[in-house]
Formats: C-alpha cells, structure tokens, sequence
C-alpha cells in the first residue's frame, strides 16, 4: 500500500520538529515547508503598502534552524513565500483593527488565511496528502469524512483557541501529531534524536513577526495621537500615546503611580481620545455578562440554547460557562453564567463542549446586564 504524503510546517522550533518523528513512526512518507510571510526590507515597490522599514527579523534565523533540522531528520525542506499573502490578508486586517481601537488576535487569522489556506493549497498543489503542524491540539478524523477537534493534553500549551475559524474542510485535511503531548515530553523525544534545536526557547509576539516592543512596532504603521487618561468620574490623571496601543484590563506601561492600588485600563471613549482608567484590578467596570460575537465560525453540532457550553475570551483566560442565543443577523448573542472580565471587541470569544471544539467569533460589543460597556 502507497504510503500518504504529508508536509510538515517545520517552523524551526521543537515542536515542529518532533511533528516529523511522529509521523515518520506513524509510517507516513514526510517532508517539509517553511513558510516565509514576513520580509522586514519590504518597502513601498514592492507590495504598494506604506509602512516604515524595521529591525531585522528573526525568520531567517528560523529557516537556519528548520534547515539544520531537515537534515538531521532525512528530510527534504521546501521554502515557500507568502509575504504578500500574510500582508494583504492578515496584517492589513490587523492594522485596520487597531484602527478602529479594537484589539486582533492576528494568530487565529493566520491560521486561517495562512497556515490552513495559502499553505494548505500549496501542499495540495504539490501532490501531499495531508498537511501537519505542531500546534497543542488533538483532532479526530471519523470514517463520514467529518472532524472533531479536542483541546491538548498539555493545558498550559493548548492551541485549539487559534484555531476557532478553520472550517471542516481545512480541518479534514490536517494532522496535529504533537497534541496528545505535554511539553516536557516533546523536549525528551527531540534529546533523544539530537536535534540541534531540543532546548530551543519557544516563540512568543505576533504569528510570524515575532517578539517585539509592540507599541513601537505599531507606530511604524500607525502614528501615534496622544490624548488625556481619565477616571470613570472625568478626572485627568495622566496622558495616553494613542488609545489604539492600549488594551482592556491591561496594567503595564500606563505611566500612572502614586499612592493606592495599581492603575488598569477600564474603558476608550473614541470620540474624545480618551483612554479610561481606574484603580485596583477589581474595579466593577471591567466585568460584565453579556457579548455579542459576529463572524461566527461553526464546527461543532447544532447549537442548543438550553445547554451550558464553556467560552474562553482570551487564549490564557479561564473557561466561562455560558449560554448561546442566535440571533437572526448571525450573530451570537453569548450570556455569562457568571460575570467575566475585561472581555474585549477585536478579541475571539472561543466555544467548546468540554473538551471539544465547536468553534468561534468576534466579540462586538460588551454589556453588564444593558449597559453597553465603553470598550
């Protein structure tokens, strides 16, 4: 029997790596893919966009490191670019977002556009059966042709958030080989096989851009419009550099001290480019129970309004239980079981039952009971 094909997307990183030795064990015939989406000597000839030069990106280190893996692997290594793709369908949709003083998760539609569709037809194209990644989730592939997708066994690495709007189809033709994993024990089998890269720091930052001080990022892109921080009561307490750069709930980097507890961000008034703020972590202002999601992506059974489903509404956050309402514009109108907090527009509200995915949206807009919050 003719062995399947699949194309590993070898990032560089362990768990990547450690992807290709599953699957190898499994018996599969593998090879691999690094995806190029980010080329920081861009400039304005080349894809037509404005945006200021930046620092080096680390992707080439990446490729040295994916590279060097291959090799100690047996495999066979394509490169592939997609940085007009990641620019047109992904970073754009993420500057025009914080436009709007929304906060993206650019990493949920980087797998969607990216890694699940330009990658995915590439693999396709070439002749491969399946594609595989190294992403903390377990998937199902059921003899109807249908999928479910599972969260991790490893809870503190779990991916499944990023992937809330892949479709079935995208899904039927993907392999997570890592998911029934911890980390610890990805580290062990790439020791085992001496790969160059067994203790290599995972990645953190933007899906491809990397680690970064954000806000000076973002301003390569987007200037800067200082404005006054205020209280919830119109009390001046300091000045922001552009409410866009600040998120709800966030601590760090506000520039507030003196006496009391810590400053957060509770809140923007657009309008008036005013950023919100108020003492302590608890403040009233950053809960709330109810949102309403757009751009819902389905995967799971029917849903039942009289059943308790779990929704995260940040990739770290904690399980909310939660009730879901239709609502004819296909909206998801989501209620809180109990109050959530600094649940934020721009962010994905994330569904499951239990451990299955079922899928997810954008949060729109954010009430305790009918007071729309200022988010």
């Amino acid at each position: 029997m003719e062995k399947k094909k699949v194309v590993v997307g070898l990032s560089g990183g362990v768990d990547s790596a450690v992807s290709v030795i599953r699957l190898q064990e499994m018996g599969y015939e593998v090879e691999g893919m690094f995806m190029r989406n980010w080329d920081s000597s861009i400039n304005n000839d080349v894809l037509g966009n404005p945006h200021t030069l930046d620092s080096v990106c680390p992707q080439e280190v990446d490729y040295m490191d994916a590279l060097k893996t291959a090799e100690e692997l047996g495999i066979k290594l394509h490169r592939i670019d997609f940085v007009e793709e990641y620019w047109q369908r992904v970073f754009s949709y993420f500057l025009d977002e914080y436009r709007h003083n929304r906060t993206p998760n650019p990493d949920i539609l980087c797998n969607k556009e990216i890694k699940f569709r330009s990658f995915l037809d590439k693999a396709m194209e070439m002749g491969f059966d399946y594609i595989a990644m190294g992403h903390y989730a377990r998937i199902i592939h059921l003899d109807n042709g249908d999928v479910k997708v599972l969260r991790g066994v490893d809870s503190n690495k779990d991916q499944t958030y990023f992937l809330c709007q892949l479709t079935k189809e995208q899904l039927q033709k993907a392999l997570f080989p890592v998911g029934d994993l911890e980390k610890k024990e990805v580290r062990r089998i790439a020791k085992e096989h001496n790969l160059t890269i067994a203790n290599k720091k995972d990645s953190t930052g933007v899906c491809f851009i990397g680690e970064r001080n954000f806000k000076e990022f973002l301003k390569n892109y987007l200037p800067a419009k200082p404005g006054k921080m205020e209280t919830l009561d119109g009390e001046v307490v300091g000045e922001h550099d552009g409410i866009m750069y600040y998120t709800i709930g966030q601590r760090k980097g506000l520039g507030l001290g003196g006496a009391g507890d810590a400053w957060f961000v509770v809140g923007k008034d657009p309008q008036r480019n005013v950023l919100l703020v108020g003492r302590g972590s608890e403040q009233e202002y950053l809960y709330s129970n109810r949102c309403i999601v757009s751009n819902v992506n389905w995967i799971g059974e029917e849903i039942d309004e009289n059943k308790t489903y779990l929704a995260k509404f940040r990739y770290r956050g904690v399980d909310n239980e939660v009730k879901l309402h239709k609502l004819e514009n296909g909206c998801l109108e989501v209620s809180y079981v109990n109050k959530a907090k600094s649940v934020t527009p721009g962010q994905a509200a994330v569904f499951y039952d239990g451990e299955v995915l079922l899928g997810g949206g954008t949060i729109e807009d954010v009430y305790m009971n009918n007071e729309k919050r200022r988010y």
